[in-house]
C-alpha cells in the first residue's frame, strides 16, 4: 500500500520569487520626492527602492505613506530630497525566502514591502498584498497556523 504523501507529494512551498514585482523602480537619493511620488504613480507602485547612484545596492526606501505624511506636515515634496524622507538600510529577502518567512519578516518589523535580492543584486519587492494574496491561495494542507515567536 503506497503511502498518502507519495500519491500526493506536497508542494514545495512557495517563495517571494513567485509573487514579487520585477523589474523594481528604484529612484536615487538625491531625487525629490515630487519625481518619486510622480514614478509611483507612472508605475502603479506603493514603494521604490533607494539605490545607491554608483553601485545601484539598496540604501532606503521610500512609500507613499511616507510622502503622504510628509504632504501632511505641510510640506512641498518638490523642496525635499529622498534621502530626507526615506528609511535607511532597509530590510531585504532573498528570492528563495519562503511566503510564510516573509510574512513573519513584515509582521514582526512592521513593513509593507521587502526589497528582493537575488544573483545580480536587486530583483524585485514584495508588499503586504503579495504575501497576504499567496497565502490566502496556499493550498489548503499548507495553511497551519503560524507559531508565535
Amino acid at each position: 500500500m503506497a503511502e498518502a504523501s507519495a500519491i500526493h507529494p506536497t508542494p514545495p512551498a512557495a517563495t517571494v520569487a513567485d509573487v514579487m514585482h520585477p523589474p523594481v523602480t528604484t529612484v536615487e537619493q538625491n531625487d525629490h520626492v515630487a519625481g518619486a511620488a510622480y514614478l509611483m504613480k507612472r508605475a502603479g507602485a506603493t514603494a521604490l527602492v533607494v539605490t545607491q547612484a554608483q553601485t545601484r545596492e539598496p540604501v532606503g526606501i521610500i512609500t507613499e505613506a511616507d510622502i503622504s505624511h510628509l504632504v501632511a506636515d505641510g510640506k512641498n515634496p518638490n523642496d525635499v530630497r529622498i534621502y530626507q524622507l526615506m528609511t535607511t538600510r532597509p530590510t531585504v529577502v532573498s528570492t528563495t525566502t519562503s511566503i510564510r518567512d516573509a510574512a513573519r519578516v513584515m509582521t514582526s518589523g512592521r513593513f509593507r514591502h521587502l526589497p528582493v535580492m537575488g544573483g545580480p543584486g536587486l530583483v524585485g519587492i514584495v508588499d503586504i498584498t503579495d504575501i497576504c494574496r499567496a497565502l490566502l491561495d496556499a493550498p489548503q494542507a499548507a495553511q497551519e497556523p503560524l507559531p508565535d515567536r
